[in-house]
């Protein structure tokens, strides 16, 4: 089974991104439903609950079936946070703790300069939108 969850990781913002922490507006898009879960339970789900939780909801997945979909949905690699139009494009940055969970932060935040200056912390960037 795959899995999309980083340890102890913080993801910044794509380096072509042009937002900062901007809150997605698009109904039903795959960033506000991000956003939506992730901003409600900060560290509350890991990057996999999030990602599966979101591709169920589009999908339009009951909750009767969501432990099935979710084998299936992971039974193959998934993009991960880097590769989200949260830290694409709309420039949040995405922190799991040490126990895989995941929240939110903005990159003029307190909390991401104190991640940002963590040795313990890897760093990693999410992908760029466009090719060099």
């Amino acid at each position: 089974m795959h899995s999309t969850n980083y340890l102890d990781t913080l993801i910044c913002p794509a380096e072509d991104c042009l937002s900062v922490a901007a809150v997605p507006v698009k109904a039903g898009s795959i960033a506000l439903l991000q956003y939506e879960l992730l901003a409600a339970n900060p560290y509350g789900m890991t990057s996999d609950d999030v990602l599966s939780k979101v591709a169920a909801q589009r999908q339009g997945i009951d909750d009767k079936d969501f432990a099935s979909f979710r084998t299936q949905y992971f039974s193959k690699g998934q993009p991960c946070f880097r590769a989200s139009p949260l830290t694409k494009t709309h420039g949040w940055a995405v922190h799991s703790n040490s126990d895989g969970c995941v929240a939110l932060l903005s990159p003029k935040g307190p909390e991401f300069a104190d991640l940002w200056h963590n040795d313990k912390v890897k760093k990693l960037t999410a992908m760029r939108s466009k090719r060099a």
